[in-house]
């Protein structure tokens, strides 16, 4: 029985000593990327002030680690030896796993998981600039962004959105910068900061990578044949002739088009309305024929029939202001001349009910167009 009882009690020590081995490495050891991950946990349960700490550690930790990589490199190059050796990454990394500086060396190995060595240039001093860099965490910039948000505090959000997007290289999520921009635009319309919305949003379209039938001078002559098809053959041909699925952009086309319209652009405003819509229509085309093989576009009738057993496109439509895009879009029309694809959009949304307030103005301007008074931002 007493050699039951010491060795319940030696398991028991055992025990006690590897759980705060365990504790004191986990702290030491605890990724920030694990901290933003249960901050945005605790922004979508609405624990605001959760979250803000949790972001918070994310952004101080991964401070903490770079900067101490960066002290362990400096630490290291300050030797005798190693400054001898000049800018030589491969010198000074060498030197440093054969003399056993093992801080300085697992720097540099870190480092290299996040940037690769080879962009280097074989440079100590690069390496150097890419650590401190690297001590800026955009993901948490941001979501320090979206709490200040969610709070009120529009100003300190805008900040943290403008901080995130200018370090928009670290990022990790493929095409996160974009939703970054989307949010600063966004930021802008709602504090009524047009001039500031409307640069951010042309930085959206002026990208090649983001919008190649926008960006460049040439691009300018393909958008021209869109609207002369537009305009000489109707809707219904242009929608048959041209399409463009990429939806990145299909948000900064309709608020500058609703923009240009408020102020008066009619041009502006019918070009970029042309391309939220094309955008649009392209996307819920390619939904119905991939559900419905068998389906080919004729008009806007039937591919709005053919979203009778499609709740989510309908929810789409809503999303994206399907009715509203279209009805400026003819009104922008018919203010720059184009008369025949406008009556053929006011004509269509005046038979769908599904179009609510649009379809009661497009039935008025049938009956006498003018220039609708000046749409709200949205």
């Amino acid at each position: 029985m007493i050699g039951v009882k010491k060795t319940v009690k030696l398991l028991f020590f055992v025990f006690i000593l590897f759980s705060g081995l365990v504790t004191r490495l986990y702290a030491q050891t605890w990724p920030w990327w694990l901290s933003l991950e249960q901050g945005k946990q605790y922004f979508r349960n609405g624990a605001y002030g959760d979250a803000f700490l949790a972001f918070e550690d994310a952004r101080r930790t991964r401070l903490d680690r770079f900067s101490r990589m960066e002290s362990d490199l400096i630490l290291a190059l300050s030797t005798p030896d190693l400054r001898r050796l000049g800018d030589s990454l491969d010198r000074v990394e060498t030197y440093c796993i054969e003399r056993r500086l093992d801080s300085a060396a697992a720097a540099l190995q870190e480092l290299y998981y996040y940037y690769p060595k080879s962009q280097l240039e074989n440079s100590v001093l690069r390496a150097l600039e890419e650590i401190d860099r690297h001590k800026i965490y955009p993901e948490a910039e941001f979501w320090l962004g979206e709490t200040y948000r969610a709070e009120g505090e529009l100003g300190l959000a805008l900040r943290q959105y403008q901080k995130a997007y200018e370090s928009r290289t670290l990022l990790q999520t493929p095409d996160f910068d974009l939703e970054i921009l989307y949010k600063i635009v966004e930021l802008h319309r709602i504090r009524q900061e047009y001039q500031e919305m409307e640069a951010r949003a042309l930085e959206i379209l002026r990208s090649p990578d983001r919008d190649i039938l926008w960006a460049g001078e040439t691009e300018g002559l393909a958008r021209a044949a869109m609207m002369r098809i537009l305009e000489n053959d109707g809707l219904s041909r242009f929608l048959t002739i041209y399409r463009y699925n990429n939806t990145q952009v299909e948000r900064a086309h309709r608020f500058l088009g609703l923009y240009y319209y408020a102020s008066s652009r009619h041009t502006q405003a019918a070009e970029h309305l042309m391309f939220a819509f094309l955008i649009q229509n392209t996307l819920i085309i390619e939904e119905v024929i991939h559900h419905q093989y068998d389906f080919i576009f004729t008009n806007l009738d039937s591919l709005m029939d053919a979203l009778v057993r499609r709740p989510d496109l309908r929810a789409y439509i809503d999303e994206i202001e399907y009715w509203r895009t279209m009805y400026y879009l003819g009104t922008s029309l018919f203010a720059t001349g184009k008369l025949l694809p406008a009556r053929q959009i006011w004509t269509f949304l005046s038979g769908r009910a599904e179009a609510g307030e649009w379809r009661e103005r497009a039935r008025r301007q049938l009956q006498n167009p003018y220039i609708d008074r000046a749409v709200e931002m949205p």
